[in-house]
């Protein structure tokens, strides 16, 4: 499990789940403002997601940023050209367009914060 800062939980499940097709885990109120918040993603395959509200300034000023603008969260898929399809229809942002790799077949997109992600079906 990786921790992602967010701006707004219910924001961020709701574009998990619609966009990306994530499950909802987990979403336990720790304190008026802390909720512990798991994201999987279809099948349970991969590592999950907690999602972590900015807590304070510093924190807020990272959301979208956490690795300098590099991809940094990896999303496998057996059906690449149906989810490039789907992440157009959702109107995602789509940072480098599909490619061939020797690895496979890969494309970066942003999530609603803009953390950069790579779509990946390995060959």
């Amino acid at each position: 499990m990786l921790s992602l800062l967010v701006a707004d939980y219910d924001e961020a499940i709701s574009w998990y789940r619609q966009v990306l097709d994530f499950e909802l885990v987990e979403d336990t109120v720790m304190s008026p403002t802390k909720r512990w918040v798991v994201m999987a993603p279809p099948g349970g395959q991969g590592a999950r997601l907690l999602l972590a509200k900015a807590a304070n300034e510093a924190q807020q000023a990272h959301i979208g940023d956490q690795t300098g603008g590099r991809v940094f969260l990896f999303l496998h898929t057996q059906q690449f050209w149906a989810d490039y399809e789907r992440l157009q229809a959702m109107q995602v942002h789509m940072v480098r367009p599909p490619s061939e790799e020797p690895y496979g077949t890969v494309l970066v997109f942003a999530d609603l914060y803009g953390n950069l992600w790579d779509l990946i079906q390995p060959r």
